[in-house]
């Protein structure tokens, strides 16, 4: 093992300097001590052990040795797209109409049940003996499949929808094979089965649902599982070749890929878009005074009860102008993407923000933490993962980091619980660390100052680099792992395995989990590189 251990100074620097040698003993350094789960560890001559790196190098920058610089926080919205503005029950008119309608609710429940049962057995008998479900459903299978959406229209009248306005008319297929709708509740896909009875995009555990994963396999579904590239390659495939084929139904995709509150338009997914065909745009409203139609943070059971118990819940369809691709133009899916969610926000008169389903993801989390306000961990994940190229999953990895920081009311990280989550302990290097986040310098850190500061780091071209540097750093002496006594204080975390011993496998886990953390290798990977 070389001299340059973790729990050594990483530069080279003698604690026994005669009198004659301090001429030529290297400039200060600044100590970053690692802290434990309960306290300081002691070297055995009783000194703490100590990370050390050269103030000249750091800087006011500790990732400076990584090419990267202070960033720039992305701008937010106070806009929340997901709230359901009527979550509980509230008013006296609200009771009043609830008891008023609870015998009626019954009849809807047992229409709704009905008609569901209905539905699902003409949808099995249309799918009996049917093997060939890569080409377009045969005519009298198709026929058959009248009586399931005549079924879906009385399941929407049990739910208080006697009557749907609409306004504007569907495009025929062979001018818009697509067709895009903003997604408020689960009413809208039941509503264009009935009204289109189109093949729609859906997440591969819609399979699995009782009744509902039966019916939704006679549109012929596209299957997608949003976490895999190849997935969604094949799904884009698909929708390509069933949008060019007039004997498959049209395609129908909501592009935002989660329900909102209908009061913004978040981030479109792409895959509407990339095979180039006209859309018309589709936008759904629920007019409300005392009930929130939309999904939101609302349990499915409760929603079903409340449109149980309403004398009659308004919904408003209007069909848009098709929008078609500039092909002279050339135009990519992110411009045609674009031009189309401009035209679904201004016809909804409401703002696009940069949501997307990562911040369903990161709202779910923060509720599974029982987090005082969720919504403060919205980091509007489209501009995010377009600027670092961070996916949903590794985003909220980091929030379970920074929610094991003990976020106050408002959200916010204090540095002394920054330095208790990453082994740390007070001293100019870790509250360099801290500070490179806390762009505004409040002394407090948000979830999105951690994720883009935390990001900005890991998506460094010289980031995974580093990582095997400082594995071959701390253990050159030609092991393939690191032992605890070599790296003391930070063992515990690096250890991800828990098997006693740190593999470079381990290290580089660690890193891509705490990636703030590479600026306590700077001193040995800047030794490396300069003699």
């Amino acid at each position: 093992m070389s001299d340059h251990t973790v729990s050594a100074p990483l530069l080279p620097f003698s604690t026994h300097l005669s009198d004659s040698d301090h001429d030529q003993a290297p400039e200060p350094h600044v100590i970053v001590t690692v802290d434990d789960d309960d306290g300081v560890h002691q070297l055995p001559n009783g000194d703490d052990h100590q990370l050390v790196t050269h103030i000249s190098e750091v800087d006011d920058n500790p990732y400076a040795f990584l090419g990267a610089k202070r960033f720039d926080m992305p701008g937010s919205t106070t806009v929340d797209p997901f709230r359901n503005n009527t979550p509980r029950i509230e008013g006296v008119y609200e009771w009043f109409k609830i008891v008023v309608c609870l015998p009626l609710a019954l009849v809807r429940l047992l229409l709704f049940g009905l008609s569901l049962m209905v539905g699902y057995v003409a949808t099995r008998v249309a799918l009996y003996g049917w093997k060939d479900k890569h080409n377009p459903m045969p005519k009298w299978r198709s026929r058959l499949m009248c009586v399931t959406r005549s079924s879906a229209r009385t399941i929407l009248f049990s739910f208080g929808y006697q009557w749907i306005r609409r306004k504007g008319k569907p495009a025929p297929r062979e001018i818009a094979p697509v067709v895009v709708s903003n997604h408020v509740s689960y009413i809208d896909p039941i509503f264009f089965f009935y009204e289109l009875f189109p093949t729609i995009v859906a997440s591969e555990s819609h399979d699995s649902m009782p009744f509902v994963g039966t019916i939704i396999r006679a549109m012929q579904v596209i299957y997608v599982n949003r976490f895999s590239p190849t997935s969604r390659k094949h799904a884009v495939s698909e929708i390509k070749r069933k949008a060019s084929c007039n004997q498959f139904p049209r395609v129908l995709l909501f592009p935002e890929g989660t329900t909102t509150n209908g009061r913004a338009i978040i981030s479109f997914q792409l895959g509407a878009f990339i095979p180039g065909y006209p859309i018309q745009p589709v936008i759904v409203r629920y007019p409300h005074v005392h009930f929130d139609q939309s999904w939101g943070n609302v349990s499915l059971g409760m929603l079903m009860f409340r449109m149980f118990t309403q004398f009659h819940n308004f919904m408003e369809v209007e069909y848009l102008p098709v929008v078609s691709p500039h092909e002279n133009q050339k135009e990519n899916a992110v411009r045609f993407a674009q031009r189309t969610g401009h035209a679904v926000a201004t016809a909804l008169n409401v703002v696009q923000t940069s949501h997307s389903y990562g911040d369903v993801l990161l709202l779910a989390k923060a509720l599974e933490a029982n987090q005082e306000n969720p919504s403060l961990y919205f980091v509007e994940m489209a501009a995010v993962e377009a600027a670092f190229h961070l996916s949903s999953l590794e985003a909220v990895e980091f929030l379970d980091v920074f929610l094991s920081m003990n976020p106050d009311s408002k959200g916010q990280v204090e540095i002394q619980d920054f330095l208790r989550v990453l082994r740390l302990k007070p001293c100019t290097l870790s509250e360099k660390m801290f500070g490179f986040t806390d762009m505004q310098k409040s002394g407090k850190m948000t979830f999105k100052q951690f994720l883009v500061g935390s990001a900005h780091i890991l998506k460094q071209p010289l980031f995974h680099q580093a990582c095997e540097s400082a594995f071959t750093a701390c253990g050159d002496d030609g092991k393939n792992y690191i032992l605890e006594q070599e790296i003391h204080g930070l063992f515990t975390l690096f250890d991800t395995d828990h098997d006693g011993k740190i593999s470079k496998a381990d290290l580089i886990a660690c890193l891509r989990r705490y990636p703030l953390l590479i600026a306590l290798f700077s001193p040995c990977l800047l030794q490396q590189t300069c003699p």
